[in-house]
């Protein structure tokens, strides 16, 4: 029972900034970053965590730049992904520098086992079998991964994707309330409930932060994509994605996505880029980009 003239909102108060989240996460921590390529990534805190002095991470991830920028720093041990792209430039040209250098040890699944990786992790089960990936060097490039017999009559072998278990997930979505309650209004949720389910805790970056969704969105419940209790700290984060896109608010920046993939073939182009946009704090690397006028303008892409 809510205390006199405490809301149960207030009790259940969700809110955090940016550098609270990042203060939450420790080195050698394995992350599983939503979004997918150059799409709703959570670069507010990615950036966040480019400031701070975490390190040794593992990262879990349909990788895009938020990837390449936690390589390029050299924050990144380990990479699970299903690929790292920046779509209209195929391969992200920093991670492409890390894993060629050896710096990073990188471990390349199937989009679908990767998928399958968290969805075991979010079910509380060790593995899950598939046939997917027999007959490929997927086992050769996960040596530790192995093959289960079914236990029924056809006794077939199957490949058995262990769970991908993450100690913190880090998601964007357009609302969120200070509940927990989140709202993905694009056309694509990709995968990250199954992210949410797969952490230990959940971290979400908001375009737009509510006191009650059920009060100001009642209509939208059905973009929820997963359970509030699963999010442990929300932060308001308008353009959060940036340069990636977050439909149907804001396409991505390509034009900045080009800039910053130049700078992999650059002597000192990573550490310029740095120095250029990533130094100090959210609302000054908006306005460094062109400001919120100009990213609310940015097409959507038309695939």
């Amino acid at each position: 029972m809510a205390g006199a003239g405490v809301s149960e909102t207030q009790m259940l108060d969700k809110t955090m900034t940016l550098d609270e989240i990042c203060a939450e996460l420790r080195d050698g921590m394995t992350l599983g970053i939503g979004g997918w390529g150059p799409r709703r990534k959570p670069m507010a805190l990615v950036r966040a965590i480019l400031r701070s002095r975490l390190r040794d991470l593992t990262l879990v991830t349909y990788g895009g730049p938020d990837a390449g920028m936690l390589c390029a720093a050299g924050r990144v041990s380990k990479i699970i992904y299903g690929f790292v792209s920046l779509d209209a430039i195929p391969v992200e040209p920093h991670f492409k520098k890390a894993r060629e250098s050896g710096s990073v040890d990188a471990r390349e699944l199937d989009e679908g086992l990767l998928q399958w990786g968290l969805r075991a992790a979010g079910m509380r089960v060790p593995f899950l079998p598939t046939r997917v990936g027999l007959g490929t060097d997927v086992t050769k490039m996960n040596p530790e991964f192995r093959t289960v017999v079914s236990p029924y009559a056809d006794g077939e072998v199957l490949l058995a994707m262990p769970a991908l278990v993450l100690d913190a997930a880090l998601l964007h979505v357009d609302r969120a309330d200070r509940l927990g309650n989140t709202q993905t209004l694009g056309p694509d949720p990709y995968f990250d409930a199954e992210y949410a389910r797969a952490a230990r805790r959940c971290y979400v970056t908001c375009e737009e932060l509510v006191q009650r969704m059920d009060q100001s969105h009642p209509d939208d419940a059905r973009f929820n994509q997963f359970e509030r209790f699963w999010v442990s700290g929300v932060a308001h984060a308008p353009f959060g994605a940036h340069p990636t896109s977050n439909p149907p608010a804001y396409g991505w920046d390509m034009e900045h996505l080009r800039e910053y993939a130049q700078c992999a073939g650059q002597d000192g182009g990573w550490e310029g880029y740095a120095q250029a946009f990533l130094q100090s704090s959210e609302p000054d690397y908006i306005r460094k980009v062109g400001g919120a006028e100009r990213l609310a303008r940015l097409p959507l892409p038309v695939f």
